[in-house]
């Protein structure tokens, strides 16, 4: 039997709070002022999720499969209030998709897919932002640049006149301490800053690491689970 959608608005404003309180905390912690920026990812979950987050205030959402966020972002009842991230891989092909209704890509990390959202993008007569997703696992093909090519990487990025480069994105690899990995991208952040001064976003931190990446300066964190819990389990 399918809940009443009341329900699942006040379990997605729990699972908030929770989130919230945990970011807060951490900035408290971390001695840090500043909040960082919430992304709910929404993937594997209806768009009428995405109306209940906005009506709790929550103007950022992620999704990583084109197919999927397409029709998704389509249904957004006041779209304009809402700001799309594309976080996950980006292959080639699907880039003049996402191109049309993202707002913002954080897993651009190869020059290829930079010339192809360029080319999209032209087409389109629109501006995409765009972060470095950077690899931190030392594992090809799981996404994202090696940290020593990030910089070559970037100034392809600055130098087209349809993306603007906001800074860099990574996921902890599993069984690697996540503050290592954090600290490891703080400083391809740095690097990057010296290509392109303004680029000061870092993604980082998801439900089970974010504390460790407000510890890095994450101005950016990507969290599903702990918000909406997992699509498998809803009745």
């Amino acid at each position: 039997m399918t809940r009443p959608e009341s329900a699942r608005r006040a379990e997605i404003a729990a699972g908030l709070a929770e989130t919230r309180d945990r970011i807060e905390n951490a900035c408290r912690a971390a001695g840090r002022s500043d909040i960082p920026t919430l992304i709910v990812v929404t993937k594997n979950q209806p768009a009428s999720d995405i109306d209940h987050l906005r009506a709790l205030g929550v103007g950022d959402i992620g999704e990583n499969r084109d197919q999927e966020a397409a029709a998704k972002v389509a249904q957004i009842a006041a779209r304009h209030e809402v700001t799309v991230h594309f976080i996950g891989q980006l292959q080639t092909n699907k880039a003049a998709s996402v191109a049309g209704y993202a707002d913002v890509v954080h897993s651009v990390d190869r020059p290829r897919l930079v010339r192809a959202l360029a080319a999209a993008l032209q087409r389109l007569h629109r501006r995409l932002d765009v972060l470095i997703q950077v690899d931190l696992s030392g594992s090809p093909g799981r996404g994202g640049v090696d940290p020593r090519q990030a910089d070559d990487l970037a100034e392809l990025v600055v130098a087209s006149d349809f993306l603007r480069l906001r800074g860099v994105m990574a996921v902890a690899p599993l069984g690697v301490d996540p503050d290592a990995a954090f600290a490891r991208l703080a400083g391809v952040a740095d690097g990057i800053r010296r290509v392109a001064p303004e680029a000061t976003w870092i993604s980082a931190g998801m439900s089970g690491d974010l504390e460790a990446a407000v510890r890095h300066g994450a101005t950016h964190l990507r969290v599903g689970t702990a918000i909406l819990g997992s699509r498998a389990h809803r009745g």
